[in-house]
C-alpha cells in the first residue's frame, strides 16, 4: 500500500485542526468536517478539503480520524458518516472518550466493518502543531501499515497498548497520564494562589525549588501562563480538562478506586469554567482559588 492516504478528520478544534494540517503537509489527501464549519475553513489554505457533513468527509477514505469533545460526540459524528463508510476502513479514534464509551464506539466499528484503533494522543496545542504528539494506540497488528503513516504525520512517538482496540488499553493509559497532568496543574494553581494570599513572590517559590527534586518543567510552563497572563489561546482548555477529570473519576469509581485528587481537580476546573475561564488554558484553574477574580 502507498504511504500517501486519503484521511478524513472529524473535529477540527485545537488538536484536530493541527493534526489535519500536519497530515496535509505530509502529502496525504485530507478531508475534514467540523460541527461549526467556519472553524474548519482556515485549513483550506493548507490544501485541506472542507466537507459539509461527516458522510461527505469520509467518502473514499482509507483512514477516518475522530478528534471530538467526548465519546458521544464521536459516536454521533460516525453515525452521520455511516452511509459513506466503506468496510475495511481504518478508524483512528483519538477523542478522549473514557472507559465507558469505548464499548459503544467499538461496537459501531464492528457493525460497519471498520478496523478500530483506540488511539488517543498525549500533548497539547504546541506539540500538536509541531507534529510531536505521542500517539497511544491499541488495535490489530495486521492493519498497522495503514495507520502508521497517519500516526507518524501527527506524532513523534507511538506507544502500543494492545492489539484489541475494543479493550480500551490506550484510553486507559491516557486516563492514567491525564490524572497526573491534572493533579500537577491543580497543585501549581494552588501554590500560586497561596503565594498571593501570603504575600509571597511566586517567582521566589519557583526559584527555591529550581534544579531540585521538587522541580518540574511543566510547573514553570503552567505558572508562566498565569503570571504572564498568557492563558489564551489555550494549550488545553479548562472546559475540556474538566471533562477529562470527570472521566478519570468515573473510571476509578467503576473499578473500585476513590480518586480524591482527581475529584478535587474536576471541581476546580468546573469552578473556573463557571467563573468564565472555560475557553482559557487549564492553568486558569488558578482562579478557582478565589471568590473574586484577582490579578495574577
Amino acid at each position: 500500500m502507498t504511504d500517501k492516504l486519503t484521511v478524513s478528520v472529524l473535529g477540527t478544534g485545537i488538536m484536530g485542526a493541527a493534526m489535519a494540517r500536519n497530515l496535509a503537509r505530509a502529502g496525504h489527501t485530507v478531508h475534514v468536517w467540523n460541527r461549526t464549519r467556519a472553524k474548519a475553513e482556515p485549513l483550506a489554505t493548507e490544501g485541506v478539503h472542507i466537507a459539509d457533513t461527516p458522510a461527505q468527509a469520509v467518502r473514499d477514505s482509507d483512514v477516518v480520524l475522530t478528534m471530538l469533545y467526548d465519546g458521544p460526540a464521536a459516536l454521533d459524528a460516525m453515525r452521520q458518516a455511516a452511509p459513506a463508510l466503506r468496510p475495511g476502513t481504518a478508524w483512528m479514534q483519538s477523542t478522549t472518550a473514557g472507559v465507558e464509551a469505548i464499548g459503544d464506539l467499538a461496537a459501531f466499528a464492528r457493525e460497519h466493518g471498520l478496523v478500530f484503533y483506540d488511539a488517543p494522543v498525549l500533548g497539547t496545542r504546541q506539540p500538536a502543531e509541531a507534529g510531536q504528539l505521542t500517539v497511544l494506540a491499541a488495535g490489530p497488528a495486521e492493519g498497522r501499515d495503514t495507520v502508521m503513516p497517519v500516526f507518524d504525520a501527527v506524532g513523534a512517538r507511538t506507544v502500543w497498548a494492545g492489539e484489541d482496540g475494543a479493550a480500551g488499553g490506550a484510553t486507559r493509559l491516557k486516563l492514567v497520564a491525564n490524572s497526573w497532568v491534572l493533579a500537577v496543574t491543580a497543585a501549581a494553581g494552588e501554590a500560586l494562589a497561596l503565594a498571593k494570599a501570603l504575600d509571597v513572590d511566586p517567582r521566589g517559590f519557583l526559584d527555591l525549588i529550581a534544579g531540585g527534586p521538587l522541580d518540574m518543567g511543566y510547573l514553570h510552563a503552567k505558572s508562566g501562563l498565569v503570571l504572564e497572563d498568557r492563558l489564551t489561546p489555550p494549550q488545553f482548555a479548562v472546559s475540556t480538562a474538566a471533562k477529562d477529570a470527570r472521566l478519570i473519576v468515573e473510571a476509578g469509581a467503576g473499578h473500585g478506586v476513590r480518586l480524591d485528587v482527581a475529584e478535587a481537580a474536576a471541581a476546580r476546573m468546573e469552578r473556573a469554567a463557571a467563573q468564565g475561564h472555560g475557553d482559557e488554558d487549564m492553568a486558569a484553574a488558578y482562579f478557582a482559588s478565589f471568590d473574586d477574580t484577582p490579578s495574577a
